[in-house]
């Protein structure tokens, strides 16, 4: 029994890899390009990923230093966190697809007071 699922193990990681849908790994410092309405930046990410958990950190002049969480499914990548922004409070979330080992790009909401889009590099 156990040799069987060990079989059935491998061959659904053959089957992936042969796909060329190897399991994406956003662990790591990521430079994000930000364009909104309101204006662009350009945050530095650094995240850690635990099977499709994602924790890590935002840094950047608008929203400071934040923790954020997230998800990481096939290529489709989701992060959140919590901001104060003179005074009020946003949820803000990035949405996008991992393009590459090294790339990603998507969408980011910024509370429902706007939105705009990403691009980002991995830096290590």
């Amino acid at each position: 029994m156990k040799n069987r699922l060990l079989l059935v193990a491998a061959f659904a990681l053959w089957t992936t890899l042969a796909a060329g849908q190897a399991p994406a790994n956003v662990t790591g410092k990521w430079i994000f390009t930000v364009e909104t309405s309101a204006g662009g930046g350009m945050p530095t990410v650094t995240l850690k990923q635990d099977g499709e958990k994602l924790t890590g950190h935002y840094s950047s002049q608008t929203f400071g230093e934040v923790d954020l969480t997230g998800t990481l499914k096939g290529a489709a990548i989701t992060f959140m966190f919590g901001a104060d922004v003179q005074g009020t409070h946003l949820d803000v979330t990035y949405s996008g697809t991992v393009e590459s080992k090294d790339s990603m790009k998507g969408k980011v909401n910024l509370g429902g007071l706007g939105e705009g889009t990403f691009t980002a590099r991995k830096q290590s």
